[in-house]
């Protein structure tokens, strides 16, 4: 049977069109519609139909899978340019400088399960479905969302899907995005991509 929505493979590095995200019928749609949908991402962590559960917990506890060395510079520097520059300080998260997105959830998601929040990475957990998970961060440069849905693989399988959306901080949040792009996409996701496979993988023996 032919998939609404083929795909390749999830194979680490693949992006995909934003139509991957746009096009199908998430719930984000209903709350996040004055974001930029940054990029859209196969992820490298095929299953089974039920398996987004054991996805979201992967992404939101660390499990100690070892991160490529480039990774950690780039990350350590940002960190440390954040704290110079106050671009991570209290008044800058979520609750503080902007609203939660949970405060523009419809009745049912309100009344559902909200999701957990990352252990060690500035996410919160917004809402969390059968098919999609929605976890939000803001600090002074912009206000995101790493949105995670499962979807078919369109070979009989399934696998994760992540997009991430922003919200820049008036103009320098946008010069700020535009000046990592490159960064993002040459070193940051190719290093993120590897560690999902691994850590998958690992999950799996």
């Amino acid at each position: 049977m032919t998939t609404p929505f083929p795909v390749p493979s999830a194979r680490a590095e693949t992006r995909l069109p934003d139509t991957e995200h746009t096009e199908r019928p998430w719930r984000i749609h209903e709350i996040a519609h004055d974001f930029v949908l940054e990029d859209v991402w196969a992820l490298p962590t095929p299953g089974g139909p039920d398996d987004l559960p054991r996805l979201v917990r992967f992404i939101a506890k660390d499990d100690d899978t070892p991160q490529p060395l480039i990774f950690r510079v780039l990350f350590d520097i940002r960190w440390k340019l954040g704290a110079l520059l106050g671009w991570d300080d209290a008044d800058t998260k979520v609750g503080t400088r902007v609203t939660s997105l949970r405060e523009r959830l419809p009745d049912d998601l309100r009344a559902g399960p909200r999701g957990p929040d990352t252990e060690n990475h500035p996410f919160t957990s917004v809402y969390l479905t059968d098919t999609e998970w929605a976890a939000e961060m803001a600090n002074r440069t912009m206000h995101g969302v790493m949105h995670i849905g499962w979807v078919p693989d369109g070979s009989g399988g399934y696998r994760g899907q992540m997009a991430v959306l922003v919200k820049p901080n008036g103009l320098f949040g946008k010069m700020y995005m535009a000046a990592i792009k490159p960064f993002r996409y040459v070193l940051v996701y190719p290093a993120l991509m590897r560690i999902f496979e691994r850590g998958w993988q690992r999950q799996g023996t």
